[in-house]
């Protein structure tokens, strides 16, 4: 039996009496992707947002490796996932080098470890020259790759990813593509908003459709496909 990462049971959320999701309700298995799809206002970030606790949900559950769940062991449930948001989000005070290093304090990296791993992916995304930077120096491309960086360094049950491949030139996208491989052979799973479906299916083996704040329908990436058009496809 496949380890379920992520388990949403009846999540609901309002604000202002407004429903912004209703009655979500979907399991994501160890190691797999999954393209979270709908046109812009169907929920797509309210639903990432309330996985992350950044929205208090009004109902339900959110559970990740089967037994962390978000109400009762909210700061181990936090140190579960790793969030790559569509924009990037530095702190103005903070070199490149001081965010890695507080990434690595925050998921308790050690030293060693997290000096291995921003090297090797400082080479890969072309920032070595620019670890002691402040983000408003950078442009807006490098402060993406400093932001995929940051969301890479933990290994973590769970990546949500907020239109993985915005901002990035074509080599820092191969090779971002090449690193989630690496995360999904070693179990990660990964829960993904994109416009650009065409672009994932290449990883992606599942979606999820949102209409308004409701899951429409979810299934294997090729049944996306049948959908017919005049729903929330994108």
């Amino acid at each position: 039996m496949m380890l379920k990462t992520l388990q949403v049971q009846n999540l609901s959320l309002k604000l202002n009496d407004k429903i912004l999701l209703d009655d979500i309700q979907f399991e994501l298995e160890q190691g797999t992707v999954t393209a979270l799809v709908g046109h812009n206002g169907a929920g797509k970030s309210t639903l990432m947002k309330a996985i992350l606790a950044v929205m208090e949900k009004t109902t339900g559950k959110i559970i990740i490796n089967e037994q962390i769940d978000q109400d009762s062991e909210f700061l181990s449930f936090k140190q579960q996932i790793s969030y790559l948001p569509e924009e990037p989000l530095l702190l103005t005070e903070l070199t490149v080098m001081q965010h890695f290093q507080l990434y690595g304090k925050s998921y308790q990296i050690k030293e060693d470890v997290l000096n291995r791993k921003v090297d090797r992916l400082v080479k890969g995304f072309d920032l070595v020259d620019k670890l002691n930077e402040y983000p408003e120096s950078l442009s807006k491309g490098m402060r993406q790759k400093v932001q995929t960086i940051c969301a890479m360094l933990p290994d973590v049950p769970l990546m949500l990813i907020d239109e993985p491949f915005m901002g990035l030139d074509i080599y820092a996208i191969d090779y971002f593509e090449e690193l989630l491989k690496e995360k999904l052979k070693d179990g990660t799973t990964l829960l993904l908003t994109t416009h650009q479906l065409d672009r994932v299916k290449d990883i992606a083996g599942f979606f999820i459709l949102l209409q308004q704040g409701k899951l429409l329908s979810k299934g294997s990436i090729e049944e996306f496909d049948t959908i017919k058009r005049g729903t929330d496809n994108e």
